[in-house]
């Protein structure tokens, strides 16, 4: 074999490894995001789409919907919630449905 057609098989069998030998594959958490959530106020708890969620609990809460729809966004993708507010009734809080 000559020298040019040698490096040339190299260079091919180099490029070949290090595409499918070092591209590894991308691996994610698995994540239920239905854009449905449970608002549970005390012990009566109900569930429904992300904006639905926003505004019982701004309601309840008297607070602004949007920073509470992003934190039921936030629970859809499976993270932790603190209670949203306190009430007579309990804990208002927003729970990922799963």
């Amino acid at each position: 074999m000559t020298s040019t057609l040698k490096r040339s098989a190299f260079c091919l069998v180099a490029s070949t490894a290090l595409v499918t030998g070092v591209a590894g594959t991308a691996s994610a958490q698995p994540v239920d995001q239905d854009g449905l959530v449970n608002v549970n106020v005390g012990d009566v708890t109900v569930t429904v789409p992300i904006g639905i969620a926003a505004q019982i609990a701004a309601n309840v809460c008297g607070v602004k919907v949007g920073p509470v729809a992003v934190l039921g966004t936030a629970v859809d993708r499976g993270g932790e919630v603190d209670p949203v507010c306190t009430t007579d009734q309990g804990d208002i809080t927003i729970t990922q449905n799963v």
